[in-house]
């Protein structure tokens, strides 16, 4: 079962589904976990819609910035409240979902400023990805075998570590201009990205599914669905920065 419900997607491991004891009651369903899934999106839409109002009512970035820290460091420390505690799920998951729609709406806000447009682009290119990979998992042309799990958790282990090392890296005055540029190089990483955030998908799909068949207890299904959310979110700011680079280039 461990090789089953392994994936990239931190909040989704083999640990995560390890709830110990007997379930009682009403066990998670996939139908279940959709439906959180609808309303954690929800909350991102409505919280990412009020903070571009505010950017229309003044548009400069610097007024995003106060929304965008808020949303980040909140964001952060709620997703790992709720990995650790994932009981608590049924309201963490909401809030984190809440607080990262300020990250979104703030970030699409600032990429519109210089991109117009370049916001629904983005959602339309994410959505699209998520239909058309659950579409084609469910349909049996991507199966999710060990080499493929394999493959997806190492590259997204290798991109996590980038991102860390250019993060430190940056205080000392070392920066990597070809990987975030508009570049071939930079824009060959960011569709690499692109590509490893969608195939998590993939892996949540699969997860979530044995993880239901397996009848795990029916919190479960907000703890499935904040999981599914943080790779969305991840897809999606990836997309985003992918479209900005190669509107640059225009």
């Amino acid at each position: 079962m461990a090789n089953m419900l392994r994936t990239s997607n931190p909040a989704l491991n083999p640990k995560a589904f390890q709830v110990g004891g007997a379930t009682f009651g009403e066990s998670m369903t996939v139908s279940g976990t959709v439906n959180k899934a609808g309303i954690l999106l929800i909350c991102v839409v409505a919280t990412a819609a009020w903070t571009w109002r505010q950017f229309l009512s003044a548009p400069a970035p610097q007024t995003m910035a106060p929304y965008v820290a808020v949303g980040a460091i909140g964001g952060f420390i709620v997703a790992l409240v709720t990995i650790f505690k994932k009981t608590w799920a049924p309201v963490t998951a909401p809030l984190y979902a809440l607080l990262e729609g300020l990250v979104l709406g703030s970030v699409s806000a600032m990429f519109e400023l210089r991109f117009p447009g370049i916001a629904i682009q983005a959602v339309g290119l994410t959505f699209g990805t998520l239909v058309a990979l659950l579409l084609a998992y469910r349909s049996g042309m991507i199966r999710v075998t060990n080499n493929f799990r394999l493959g997806v958790v190492a590259a997204t282990g290798g991109i996590a570590l980038f991102y860390l090392a250019t993060f430190v890296l940056g205080f000392f005055g070392v920066h990597f201009t070809s990987i975030y540029g508009a570049g071939p190089i930079g824009i060959g990483f960011s569709v690499f990205v692109v590509i490893i955030a969608a195939l998590n998908l993939v892996l949540d799909f699969d997860f979530i599914e044995n993880a239901a068949r397996a009848g795990v207890p029916k919190y479960m299904e907000w703890y499935a669905a904040f999981g599914l959310m943080v790779t969305l979110i991840w897809l999606y700011l990836e997309i985003l920065r992918l479209l900005s680079k190669l509107r640059s280039r225009d």
